[in-house]
């Protein structure tokens, strides 16, 4: 079953998946389980279960997407939200609401994010509306749901917590207020009717999705995208994504760590007035996190899990790793020269070098780092996927199939090792 080109192909033309992207061991694992559960022992016996089957089909979908999201991911990119949105109202002389787009939604986060940051700047719940959107029912029903574990709160900054939820035995659920702001649905979008008959939006955010699909479908689905994007609208997107839309005729608008990108370049904005979160507070301890990105989730710049260390080069690597996760560039830029100065060189260290680089449009720079971790540790899992990224986005798609078929070997080979 492991070597079936037609799962693969299933899942390519279901949800526009690349296998290179993400490596063909996650998606045989995923039909090891789901053939298990459903008892078909052979392949051909599962594929034609599948075939007969829509629940099973979204079964199989469900298995490989894992989403993983948390509350205020980048920070800077809300609050150039909430600056864009009160620019955008006095455009368009407050006639309508705005229209804001999060696809895929996951399990909410995104969207409910959106929506506190607009309340927090102060813009009235008649003013915008939020439209969030997945793939994924079950992730669709547990964003409406609205109850949240500790997981979906990271960072030393969660005050919007006590604002905007109260606790309760099964979880922190989110105010009404900030619930009604938020329209979720089941959308898929390789769909062509996918919102045919809706109004364009003013910001659509799809973050570290195009990544995962090969260079046709991400046309496809960036044709799709500015389709829904209103003409003087703002396309968020994930951190390694923004060479991707400048090959398209897009530009960023020139915020650091916003990663927003419209048609017409920068937008006159005011002054920053408002950060949808509150003052720090003192750190708390974060939730590990995924070593390798799955499918479809919202999350990009993860890091690896911090191997046991000398605690002076351990506590700079948490360090690292915190200000990194928060958006915090210049910090952990600085972070990772102190860890160079101060020990052997790392490939982790250089990774996030690279990754800052990449966030920075710095491509050549970011392309150094990367291979330099990846001398240093030659299956680096994101050094290897950020930088096929980097090349496809450069027109390299040999290049960037190598790496793809590397991290592929490597994924088979940590999944074969395992009882």
């Amino acid at each position: 079953m492991s070597n079936d080109p037609r799962f693969f192909a299933f899942l390519k033309e279901r949800i526009g998946l690349d296998v290179a992207s993400v490596g063909e061991a996650i998606i045989e694992r995923a039909v090891r389980q789901r053939s298990q559960i459903v008892q078909a022992p052979t392949p051909g016996e599962y594929w034609q279960h599948l075939q007969s089957s829509q629940d099973e089909q979204q079964a199989l979908i469900e298995a490989v997407i894992v989403p993983e999201t948390w509350f205020f991911r980048y920070p800077e990119s809300f609050a150039t939200l909430a600056r864009l949105a009160k620019a955008r109202l006095v455009d368009i002389k407050q006639m309508r609401a705005l229209r804001i787009l999060s696809l895929p939604c996951s399990t909410g986060e995104e969207p409910y994010s959106i929506a506190m940051a607009l309340l927090d700047a102060g813009l009235a719940p008649h003013q915008f509306k939020v439209q969030g959107m997945d793939v994924s029912p079950l992730s669709v029903e547990r964003a409406r749901r609205g109850v949240y574990g500790k997981n979906s709160f990271r960072g030393g900054d969660i005050a919007f917590r006590d604002r905007h939820f109260t606790e309760y035995g099964d979880g922190f659920h989110i105010a009404d207020r900030v619930r009604e702001q938020v329209r979720l649905q089941v959308g898929n979008l390789l769909d062509p009717a996918l919102l045919a008959n809706e109004a364009a939006y003013d910001f659509v955010f799809c973050r570290n999705l195009l990544i995962y699909f090969d260079q046709p479908t991400q046309k496809q689905v960036f044709d799709v995208l500015k389709g829904l994007t209103h003409v003087d609208g703002v396309l968020f997107i994930g951190p390694a994504e923004g060479s991707l839309l400048g090959r398209h005729g897009m530009r960023s608008i020139g915020v650091p760590q916003s990663f927003a990108f419209s048609r017409q370049g920068s937008p006159q904005l005011p002054e920053p007035a408002f950060i949808p979160t509150p003052a720090p507070t003192p750190p708390r301890s974060t939730a590990p996190i995924s070593a390798k990105p799955r499918p479809f989730s919202t999350v990009s710049a993860h890091v690896l899990p911090i191997k046991a260390a000398p605690s002076d080069a351990g506590t700079l690597l948490s360090r690292i790793a915190t200000l990194a996760n928060e958006g915090k560039s210049a910090g952990a830029r600085a972070a990772c020269e102190d860890y160079l100065n101060s020990h052997p060189p790392a490939a982790q260290v250089f990774y996030w070098l690279g990754l800052l680089s990449d966030v920075a449009g710095s491509a050549l720079e970011a392309q150094g780092y990367y291979r330099k971790a990846l001398y240093l540790e030659p299956q680096h899992p994101q050094a290897l996927m950020h930088l096929a990224a980097l090349l496809e986005s450069r027109g390299d798609s040999a290049g960037a199939r190598r790496l793809q078929a590397r991290a592929a070997r490597s994924e088979r080979a940590d999944s074969e090792s395992k009882p």
